[in-house]
C-alpha cells in the first residue's frame, strides 16, 4: 500500500513511518517545513510538501494514495482551540476525499477518562465536560462515524505520555517543572493514573490499523494501564536529587488539569482484535534508564 502519513516528521512519525516502510508500504508524509521535509526523507518516506490548513494538499495526498494515517496536531497550547478546529476539517477533508473507497483512515486521538474506572475501547473518545482536549476527542467520534460512509476509518487513542528517548511531551515538562521549582512536583496525594506507552510500540499498532483494523474501530495504544503521578514525580525527583511535593494544580499551568484527572486505560481489547503486543520498556523503566536526566536530553 501507499500511505499517506500527516505529521510524518513527528514523534509518533518516527516510529510509524519506518514500520510501515519496513512492512513493505510506501509512505508519502506530509512536510510544512524545509526541516520537516529533511527528516520525512531521512525517514525513507517521499515528501508532500504543505500543512494541516492547506486542505487541497490533504486531499491530493488522500486521493494518491491507498489509505490515510492522520498523526498531526498543533500542539501550541496557547493556540489549542484552534489546533482543533484545524484537525476537524483535515478529518472533514479526508472523509470526503476517501468516500466510498472502503481505504483505511486511521486518526490519532487521547485515551478517554473515565471517573472512577478503567477506560477501554469501548468507551467513546471524551473527556470530562471543560477538559483541555475534549474538542479533539469530538474530533475523533467523527471520525469513527465515517465508518457508515464507506470508510474504513479507525481512531488510535494515545495515551497521556508515548515516552522513549527524545521525548518532549508531559514528562519532559515535569522533568522541566521540577528543576525550576527545585522539587518534583503532583497534585493532591499524587494517586492518580497515567497511562503510557513506549514510542516504540505505536509504530506496529498504527500499520496493524493501516492493514487490519475493522472499520469503526477504538483502538487504545496502552503499555501500561495507569502509573500514579507520584511514581512518577519519586523517580524524577531522585534523578535529579530533588524532593517530591505535593503543589497545587495551578502551579502547573494548562498540565494541572491533566495532572489532577484520575484516567487509566486498557489495551485488551486492542490487543485480541488485532494481536499488537507492546514489547518496549514501562515508564517508570524507562525513566530510571536516564536519558531523560542527561545533558543532551531535551529536557535539560
Amino acid at each position: 500500500m501507499r500511505v499517506f502519513v500527516t505529521g510524518a516528521s513527528g514523534w509518533v512519525g518516527s516510529a510509524v513511518v519506518p514500520e510501515l516502510i519496513g512492512a513493505g508500504h510506501r509512505v508519502l508524509g506530509l512536510a510544512r517545513s524545509d526541516a520537516a521535509a529533511e527528516t520525512v526523507a531521512a525517514r525513507g518516506a517521499e515528501v508532500l510538501r504543505g500543512g494541516l490548513d492547506d486542505l487541497d494538499t490533504l486531499r491530493t495526498g488522500a486521493a494518491a494514495c491507498d489509505g490515510v494515517v492522520h498523526l498531526a496536531f498543533g500542539h501550541d497550547f496557547s493556540r489549542f482551540d484552534a489546533s482543533v478546529r484545524t484537525d476537524a476539517r483535515a478529518v472533514e477533508t479526508f472523509g470526503a476525499a476517501l468516500e466510498g473507497t472502503g481505504k483505511p483512515l486511521v486518526v490519532t486521538a487521547g485515551t478517554p477518562a473515565i471517573p472512577g474506572e478503567v477506560a477501554t475501547e469501548r468507551d467513546r473518545p471524551g473527556l470530562p465536560p471543560g477538559a483541555p482536549t475534549a474538542g479533539r476527542a469530538a474530533n475523533a467520534r467523527a471520525a469513527l462515524d465515517l465508518a457508515s460512509h464507506g470508510i474504513r476509518s479507525s481512531v488510535v487513542g494515545l495515551p497521556r505520555t508515548v515516552h522513549g528517548e527524545g521525548d518532549r511531551g508531559f514528562v519532559s515538562m515535569l522533568i522541566a517543572h521540577a528543576r525550576e521549582k527545585r522539587a518534583a512536583g503532583y497534585v493532591g496525594d499524587g494517586s492518580q493514573r497515567w497511562p503510557a506507552v513506549h514510542v516504540a510500540d505505536t509504530g506496529p499498532l498504527f500499520r496493524l490499523a493501516v492493514e487490519q483494523a475493522p472499520a469503526g474501530s477504538m483502538l487504545h495504544a496502552v503499555g501500561d494501564e495507569g502509573v500514579p503521578i507520584r511514581d512518577i514525580a519519586e523517580v524524577i525527583g531522585r534523578h535529579l536529587g530533588v524532593p517530591t511535593a505535593s503543589r497545587p494544580a495551578g502551579d502547573f499551568g494548562f498540565l494541572g488539569t491533566v495532572l489532577s484527572l484520575d484516567q487509566p486505560a486498557s489495551g485488551a481489547l486492542t490487543r485480541e482484535l488485532l494481536g499488537w503486543h507492546p514489547a518496549g520498556p514501562g515508564l517508570l523503566e524507562d525513566l530510571d534508564k536516564g536519558h531523560y536526566f542527561t545533558p543532551g536530553s531535551r529536557t535539560h
